[in-house]
């Protein structure tokens, strides 16, 4: 089915989309192609691999890949397939080719870069077009693959923004996450979540900046962790991060919104310098930063008060509690959500302890929270097939934003902006004229306006 630009560019209006974005498998398999074919993606982190042959599966739109570290100590990231009969070369997962890899089909193999290394019986080859250093001979890399403080993305298109343009304001979540380990390093550690959502990939995106929704969807969880809280007369830090949800309007209207171009953006509160003391895992965590950047500068990483940030296409890191929420589209209406925990290097072995223990209580598939998202969606989902309807809102404190050097942010933590920008990407990827990135400020202004 062919859709035209037309009709694409008549999906998205300043204010509001048409419900077929999110239901409409031909849109989908056309996002595949223009936004997860053109896009920067995150891939996974440098610590997935850390020795020569060392590989970890995963997949980058509707395709699988491999991100394999070499003998050279490169990162290297494979389509998943044997140029021969076109079989999957490794299964799903992490694990470690040795110093090849061997097709478990008919015996090709690889070196870990993917150029091709050698096939069995190769005079029945003679006098054909087989030839070991053509391209068509070996596995397949990538068109570009870049990292930016140990994350690994790749972009399916040889064209386009470097990483780092690409990420542009969100690149300060990274650096963030990173700085508060007092050797500015990370590593994915203590294994990783798996979330099935029976919804599209986009309404995951908007959510995570929808701060109306937190004290309607996550009411019972809350409220709970209150109940909880009366009987033990305390409230514990499991408890703690359950309350948060339940703040007042006034809350989450003191919130700042910023939104860059490519549909990326922040959730940020108030900087707040008693971040660094308030308890006891935090007064440890102070004193070996404070140690290896001072004071002054331990008290500005501590105290960025940022909650999730949206690298569009890729998922949202949580840089307090050192979380990569993975976002993997399957189907129109099947996303997987991979949730990474990160080890600060060099920080004290509680605050790792706290970022699982917030890992288990909030994002894990068995949380009291998790599922509550997990149904609306799902009711989103089903709610837009019917014929109720067709637009969906993204009116609030539309026309009222900011307009930055770099982007947009809000006059209002509850403003829908996040979600009117992500759209400006989307449209702009789905037009097919030219990367996202070269968007100009005015078309992410024109979201607002």
């Amino acid at each position: 089915m062919v859709i035209s630009s037309e009709t694409l560019a008549s999906l998205v209006r300043p204010d509001s989309v048409h419900k077929s974005v999110y239901t409409d498998p031909a849109i989908f398999d056309l996002e595949m192609q223009r936004i997860y074919g053109k896009a920067w993606i995150y891939v996974g982190h440098e610590s997935q691999v850390p020795k020569a042959g060392d590989y970890h599966t995963t997949r980058l739109g509707d395709q699988d890949v491999i991100m394999v570290r070499a003998s050279d100590g490169k990162v290297h990231v494979l389509y998943n397939r044997c140029p021969h009969k076109g079989a999957k070369v490794v299964a799903e997962g992490d694990g470690c080719a040795g110093k090849f890899f061997r097709c478990p089909y008919h015996a090709w193999t690889f070196k870990l870069d993917g150029s091709h290394l050698a096939a069995p019986m190769k005079r029945g080859l003679a006098d054909t077009c087989y030839d070991p250093k053509h391209p068509d001979f070996s596995m397949r890399r990538l068109a570009r693959v870049d990292s930016y403080r140990g994350f690994v993305f790749a972009s399916q298109s040889p064209e386009g923004p470097g990483l780092k343009d690409f990420l542009g304001g969100v690149a300060s979540s990274i650096d963030n996450l990173c700085d508060r380990s007092p050797v500015g390093e990370v590593e994915v550690a203590g294994g990783v979540f798996r979330v099935l959502q029976q919804s599209n990939w986009k309404v995951f995106y908007e959510n995570l900046h929808d701060t109306m929704h937190a004290r309607v969807t996550h009411e019972s969880s809350f409220t709970a962790a209150n109940e909880e809280a009366d009987k033990l007369g305390e409230k514990p830090f499991e408890l703690l991060i359950m309350f948060g949800n339940g703040e007042p309007y006034e809350f989450w209207e003191k919130l700042e919104l910023r939104a860059y171009r490519n549909g990326h953006g922040y959730m940020e509160g108030i900087f707040d310098p008693a971040a660094a003391t308030r308890d006891p895992v935090s007064r440890a965590h102070f004193e070996v930063l404070a140690q290896a950047r001072g004071e002054d500068r331990a008290r500005d990483i501590l105290g960025m008060n940022r909650h999730n940030t949206i690298i569009y296409g890729s998922g949202s890191p949580h840089t307090v509690f050192q979380q990569f929420r993975v976002i993997r589209p399957l189907t129109v209406d099947r996303t997987l959500v991979e949730i990474q925990v990160f080890r600060l290097k060099g920080a004290p072995p509680e605050v790792f302890d706290r970022a699982l223990t917030y890992a288990n209580v909030v994002n894990s598939p068995s949380s009291n929270v998790m599922p509550d998202d997990i149904e609306v969606y799902r009711r989103c989902q089903e709610g837009n097939q019917t014929r109720g309807g067709d637009w969906v809102s993204m009116h609030r404190y539309h026309g009222t934003d900011r307009v930055l050097e770099d982007g947009m942010a809000s006059t209002n933590g509850t403003s829908e902006l996040p979600m009117r920008n992500q759209f400006v990407a989307w449209k702009n990827y789905m037009l097919d004229e030219g990367d996202a990135g070269a968007a100009r400020n005015k078309e992410v202004a024109h979201a607002a306006a």
